[in-house]
């Protein structure tokens, strides 16, 4: 098989993926594989050469351009409620004791279970709190510092 017409099926099956995911999996070897094809052009007879190509622009646009493209592509993503509340100030209304298992906020006027970030440290009734990570159905807090 011609090694031209070999990275333009390559080529095509990396784009035709991309547009059934949309999830920036495949476009990276689709660079890597016309970047080969233009080089199957000039040198023909090089495999390797057309191969190491590949290779290397593709591992070049996956570490250059992805991260840009990621942020752009995931800038207008919803945030679902539970990640929502990272960083935001609760209210402890029953104590946190992660010792005997028990604690509640409030966060919006929404009751949570709630442990504290530290095993050691219990967090008194009416204590605010700062909502750092969420394990579960339960916010892990650590109280604020006056």
């Amino acid at each position: 098989m011609n090694m031209l017409v070999f990275w333009l099926i390559v080529l095509v099956v990396c784009v035709v993926i991309e547009l059934f995911t949309m999830g920036l999996t495949t476009i990276w070897f689709a660079c890597g594989a016309a970047v080969a094809a233009i080089v199957a052009i000039f040198l023909p007879e090089l495999i390797p050469v057309q191969a190491i190509a590949f290779v290397i622009v593709s591992l070049i646009v996956v570490l250059t351009v992805r991260p840009i493209a990621v942020k752009y592509f995931n800038k207008d993503r919803a945030r679902t409620n539970i990640e929502g509340m990272i960083g935001k100030q609760g209210i402890v209304i029953g104590e946190i004791d992660n010792l005997q298992g028990c604690g509640r906020i409030t966060v919006g006027g929404i009751e949570w279970s709630a442990r504290s970030v530290s095993n050691e440290v219990k967090i008194p009734v009416g204590s605010v709190v700062i909502i750092r990570a969420v394990d579960g159905v339960k916010l892990l807090v650590e109280q604020e510092q006056a």
